[in-house]
């Protein structure tokens, strides 16, 4: 999918926000779309179905919360990517944004650099789900999700079975934060009963085989694949 085909909402009350964050949006060559409040959000997201929203948390009408859980009812926007926009150290907001079904969080002040960045990481998976392949690259790593093995560095090794559905899990969509108990209904199912623990343990093991830089914890929440 090129660029020019990507639509992008952004919303925002704060008009310095709309004009910065869609200027640098639309220099990459997307198109932007923006809203001011929740209601409108919502309006929008039905009329123009965009790939990806960067919804503010606190706004008027309508805050970003009860707009998400809104758009997340919408039977076609259920593979839209949410993501919030927080002030640094809003836990609350952040826990918030994830209940309510968002993919992840970006943090004010906003960096137009990595503003950038964070969206072509989240954008990246519609790349793979078109390719429809079982092969994934990403960030110097390649992960055959047939054979179970992964390539880094020119180098192939084979991977547990849990340890690599874990991480073909969090790959799968770059840059969105899977919650605990949705990694553990996803990997290890009704096979048998893990705590929490068992999480953590997998992916200290996964990161000392691929570097501690892939998988970022959010703290309270979960894990993400980081691009």
């Amino acid at each position: 999918m090129k660029k020019k085909d990507i639509q992008i909402l952004l919303v925002d009350d704060e008009p310095d926000i709309l004009e910065i964050v869609g200027y640098n949006l639309s220099s990459e060559g997307y198109q932007v779309i923006t809203a001011d409040n929740g209601v409108k959000a919502v309006k929008l997201a039905q009329k123009h179905k965009p790939h990806l929203i960067i919804l503010d948390v606190m706004m008027p009408e309508m805050d970003g919360i009860e707009a998400c859980e809104q758009i997340r009812k919408i039977t076609d926007l259920e593979h839209t990517i949410i993501t919030f926009l927080t002030a640094r150290g809003e836990d609350y907001s952040q826990m918030a944004g994830f209940d309510a079904g968002a993919d992840d969080y970006i943090t004010k002040p906003i960096k137009p650099k990595v503003l950038v960045s964070k969206v072509k990481a989240l954008l990246s998976r519609y790349r793979d789900e078109e390719a429809g392949s079982n092969i994934v690259k990403l960030s110097g790593i390649t992960i055959n999700r047939d054979e179970y093995k992964i390539e880094q560095n020119g180098e192939e090794r084979s991977l547990p079975r849990k340890e690599f559905e874990l991480l073909s899990l969090l790959a799968s969509k770059p840059g969105k934060v899977f919650k605990r108990e949705d990694i553990l209904d996803k990997v290890w199912g009704n096979d048998i009963v893990v705590g929490g623990r068992t999480i953590d343990v997998h992916i200290r093991k996964l990161r000392e085989k691929i570097g501690d830089d892939k998988i970022k914890t959010i703290k309270g929440v979960g894990y993400k694949f980081v691009v």
